[in-house]
């Protein structure tokens, strides 16, 4: 039952795409956020 809505109605495809979005936001700030960590960690000698 929720699949089906998950997949077959307007509100779940919607739920859906933000579902995905933020998880694809919250990859692209860690991978971000992990080489600006190694930038400063090679920029300060360690």
């Amino acid at each position: 039952m929720a699949w089906e809505l998950l997949f077959n109605s307007d509100f779940g495809l919607m739920s859906l795409a933000v579902i995905v979005g933020v998880l694809v936001i919250g990859v692209w700030m860690g991978k971000m956020y992990s080489s600006k960590i190694d930038e400063e960690t090679r920029k300060l000698g360690k």
